[in-house]
């Protein structure tokens, strides 16, 4: 058969068909998922279709690869890669692939997927680097089931005792923005600068997110650094982000005021999003249509619905805040900051107190305090996706 390998994309399915490099003279492959390994990146690349379906594991050495389950009877194939390392990666899947999830074992890097049908692995191999590609690849081929599978996966279905299975767990993309940073300090205090604050909050957050096992936590940036506020937004696009949530300290001529507040994008900014979007024509290209008037029709309705969600979190966040950090009185606002204009990711940016103040400035920078506003962002978190969840399985 004709193997024609594409990105996985995540559930809004914003990713792009990119021309790359042959695998054994198969045609158009692109990059998707990409996780640390070693020196180097591993990439999970997909294709195929429902009959064949091709798992290419780009790496940047030799490894050994151990199956812990091919597929046949339970739909769960497990690929233990031994001595590769990956920090975790997770995608939706293509062809016989419903899912699948990279993470760390003690003997390598183990690669999940779950199967959308009967199935199981036919064969893999590890390529070298060869005809103009530089890395390794290992290949795993799945396929339909042999007359043996075939009659275990019937059995499994029809026995009285069969335990149902949960699907694979895909973490919850959570990008966190810290505000500044660099040659841009932001609002100053009697006590330092806004952009250190924002990002010992950003960090302390990602930590107090990991510990729960149910989030991939995406940093804008980690150090001192200045990244420009459109590539911050992109940042949570590349990602494929369910939640986008930038950090910042406020600053006012009054020094009495004080308390945290929560903004998302004003209606008024919503043709400042489409031009931003447009400049750059990836919601164009991403879209299923080449029909300039549905694809805005499609973006109009995207932006809307990601609008009312980001209302709905920020509404979640105000509320699970209260009693965690003190509120301004009008605590949900609108604007038309930079970082909130992608249309197609909830996002919030919020305002954690006001540096201009000594209480709200102690507040933030002793850790016990900060980790109590960061106990109300974690529940909001929470709230929101177990809200969401609520609402999809009905």
């Amino acid at each position: 058969m004709s193997w024609r390998m594409r990105p996985i994309v995540g559930g809004r399915g914003r990713g792009l068909l990119i021309a790359a490099a042959a695998v054994l003279g198969l045609a158009a492959v692109a990059a998707s998922q990409a996780a640390t390994v070693s020196a180097g990146l591993l990439k999970v690349r997909l294709g195929g279709d429902a009959a064949q379906t091709r798992i290419v594991v780009d790496l940047d050495h030799a490894v050994t690869g151990k199956v812990i389950a091919d597929g046949a009877g339970d739909r769960r194939v497990v690929l233990v890669l031994q001595g590769a390392s990956t920090e975790g990666a997770q995608g939706a899947g293509v062809g016989l692939v419903k899912a699948w999830v990279a993470d760390q074992t003690r003997g390598g890097a183990r690669l999940r997927i779950d199967l959308s049908a009967d199935g199981q692995v036919k064969r893999r191999f590890l390529l070298p680097p060869a005809d103009g590609v530089d890395h390794y690849r290992y290949v795993v081929d799945v396929g339909p089931l042999d007359a043996g599978g075939a009659g275990l996966a019937r059995a499994a279905a029809a026995g009285p005792a069969v335990k149902l299975r949960a699907p694979l767990p895909l973490k919850k993309v959570v990008v966190i923005d810290a505000g500044h940073g660099g040659h841009d300090p932001g609002a100053r205090g009697a006590l330092g600068l806004e952009k250190d604050v924002n990002l010992a909050t950003a960090v302390a957050l990602k930590a107090r997110l990991e510990r729960t096992g149910r989030y991939k936590v995406v940093m804008t940036r980690e150090a001192d650094v200045y990244v420009p506020l459109e590539d911050r937004v992109r940042v949570a696009q590349r990602a494929d982000a369910d939640l986008f949530i930038s950090l910042h300290s406020d600053s006012a001529a009054e020094p009495g005021l004080r308390g945290a507040s929560v903004y998302t994008l004003s209606d008024k900014a919503f043709a400042r999003a489409t031009r931003f979007v447009k400049a750059d024509d990836w919601f164009m290209r991403a879209s299923l249509t080449s029909d300039p008037g549905v694809s805005d029709i499609l973006f109009d309705l995207t932006q809307r619905a990601t609008k009312n969600r980001s209302a709905t979190f920020a509404e979640t966040l105000v509320g699970d805040l209260d009693g965690h950090a003190p509120l301004l009185r009008r605590s949900h606002r609108s604007a038309g900051f930079m970082v909130l204009l992608a249309p197609d990711v909830p996002a919030v940016l919020l305002e954690m107190g006001f540096l201009s103040n000594p209480q709200d400035e102690q507040r933030l920078r002793d850790p016990q305090q900060r980790a109590d506003l960061i106990d109300g962002v974690a529940a909001a978190i929470d709230d929101y996706f177990a809200d969401s969840t609520r609402l999809a399985a009905r």
